[in-house]
């Protein structure tokens, strides 16, 4: 179960960071339910990367591991559903 939670908090903190995007970003948002599903995917893939790349240790059990795989889950999920929101709404033109 340690070694799952990391992924587990990653994928929540990814759908929230979706959400956030999809509400920040009214022109290029998919709805709930899409704006979760692209924020767990960016979550799952991009969260422990972005976050790799900043430097801030992710999954660890301690607190700033904790905070840091939220982070990189929430940054993650913004990012994808952005990136996803952008492609979407140009190719709609």
């Amino acid at each position: 179960m340690g070694s799952l939670l990391p992924q587990i908090i990653s994928l929540l903190s990814g759908a929230i960071g979706g959400n956030v995007a999809g509400s920040l970003m009214k022109g290029s948002s998919m709805g709930t339910l899409w704006n979760s599903v692209a924020g767990i995917a960016g979550g799952a893939l991009g969260g422990n990367a972005l976050m790799g790349m900043l430097g801030m240790s992710t999954g660890g059990m301690d607190l700033m591991g904790i905070l840091g795989t939220a982070g990189g889950g929430v940054l993650g999920g913004g990012v994808l559903m952005a990136i996803i929101g952008a492609v979407r709404k140009a190719m709609a033109k």
